[in-house]
């Protein structure tokens, strides 16, 4: 069968292509695609998809572009079957004890199974450790199809790169890596992914390598940052700014750029593991990666604790305090709460039997509640504080003034006032103007 004539096939407007899972990765990569060949963006969640028809992007990825997209939503996964070139972006999530869950990826290839045409490549972006394209999707499609990989369909396997909340760094200004089982499938692919990668596309040799590709890039930034967290508790007790150290060092020309702060989201606090999974099951113990997610997975429960101890120094008994939590998505400008490790803070402080107030206007209050237990408060209602935790750099945040943060806090001294600065947004000369008792990472 041939597959050499699926680019021409989309360019002529003859065939269409399907996106499977419509979060914050499907979701630009159907409407990028949609400006230049026929798209299907299928997905399981009917609200996500109605939101999407009505022109709502829950995502914020592509904001006013869903109102005039070309892109056919739709929960009926029987349109799958009008194209000839799908797409997988469901995400993959790790489970209680850290192993990969698969059953997104699992799910989404029954889907594709059922309803794969003869003659169409299927693409995986999700991302998952290597191996698991050749090993657990082909078989699944295959079973569910009844069609021969390689002979009445092909498959590739290309990594997502999107970062949520990135306005430079977009889908089409992030250079893309593709493969595919074979020589004709990996160069269709290429062919296809150009038509919309400004920054061109990497071709490597096959599907285990290009699916090793994005679990090491995701564990290198974790290992970066676990080091500077580390450092950032060895600064604590010496009674020294994180911060001014690593600007000094990053003076120097190959310093690396890399700061302290919380990993969460659906990317780095979670890929490394898929990568020391399959090293376990084949007899090898990582050193670096485990103990990297160690630290940067305790970082929550060490911001709770400072904060406490800067309660207690300023004279007040913590479970009394009103505490107040700015910000719960996993990073800034963005609604996407996904393994969010303010949550961590969060449940530290319980411990203690402190239930902070928190609020976040760009997360969803739906979500927090049924992900985490977390009732957010919108911001006309949050209460006068005693200690204020700036956990997530939104602008809205870091634009603050020191009169305006002190507007947050009770009638109280100064010097009882505790601030606690996650991402350090705010300078060290006017931390120390302001008379506050402060504390930042």
């Amino acid at each position: 069968m041939e597959f050499n004539h699926i680019y021409q096939g989309l360019i002529a407007g003859k065939e269409k292509l399907a996106l499977v899972g419509l979060g914050y990765v499907g979701m630009p990569i159907a409407v990028e695609f949609a400006k230049h060949v026929k798209v299907i963006g299928f997905d399981i969640n009917e609200k996500r998809v109605y939101e999407y028809q009505n022109g709502i992007d829950s995502t914020n990825e592509v904001g006013p572009a869903i109102k005039d997209t070309t892109v056919e939503f739709t929960s009926d996964p029987t349109k799958l079957k009008e194209s000839k070139f799908i797409i997988v972006a469901v995400p993959t999530p790790v489970n209680e004890d850290n192993t990969p869950d698969l059953r997104p990826v699992a799910g989404a290839s029954r889907t594709v199974g059922q309803n794969l045409s003869a003659g169409t490549i299927v693409v995986f972006e999700s991302t998952v450790y290597p191996g698991v394209t050749e090993d657990i999707c082909i078989p699944i499609i295959e079973k569910e199809s009844g069609l021969k990989c390689g002979v009445d369909w092909k498959i590739g396997y290309s990594p997502e790169r999107i970062n949520p909340g990135d306005r430079v760094h977009t889908l089409t200004t992030i250079r893309k890596v593709v493969s595919g089982m074979d020589e004709e499938s990996a160069r269709e692919i290429k062919k296809v992914y150009d038509i919309v990668i400004k920054a061109g596309t990497f071709m490597v040799s096959n599907i285990k390598t290009a699916e090793a590709v994005k679990v090491v890039e995701n564990s290198q930034r974790d290992i970066n940052i676990a080091f500077m967290n580390e450092i950032a508790i060895i600064c604590d007790k010496l009674k020294i700014d994180t911060a001014e150290v690593l600007d000094g060092m990053n003076t120097k020309w190959n310093a690396l750029g890399f700061k302290p702060g919380l990993v969460g989201g659906h990317c780095i606090g979670v890929d490394p593991y898929y990568l020391t999974n399959v090293a376990e099951k084949l007899g090898y113990h990582s050193q670096i990666i485990l103990n990297g997610r160690q630290v940067n997975d305790s970082m929550g429960a060490f911001v709770a604790d400072a904060a406490i101890k800067e309660m207690i120094e300023a004279g007040m008994a913590p479970k009394k305090a009103t505490v107040l939590i700015l910000g719960l998505t996993f990073k800034e400008n963005c609604p996407d709460t996904r393994n969010s490790k303010v949550v961590d803070i969060i449940n530290r402080l319980k411990e203690y039997d402190i239930n902070p107030v928190v609020t976040d206007s760009w997360a969803d209050t739906e979500v927090a509640k049924h992900e985490y237990g977390v009732e957010l408060v919108p911001w006309e209602e949050i209460p006068k504080a005693d200690c204020v935790i700036v956990a997530v750099g939104h602008n809205e945040y870091r634009s603050m003034s020191m009169m305006q943060i002190k507007e947050l806090y009770k009638d109280i001294p100064d010097e009882e006032k505790v601030l606690v600065d996650v991402k350090s947004l705010y300078r060290m000369d006017e931390l120390k103007a302001s008379g506050m008792r402060f504390w930042r990472l």
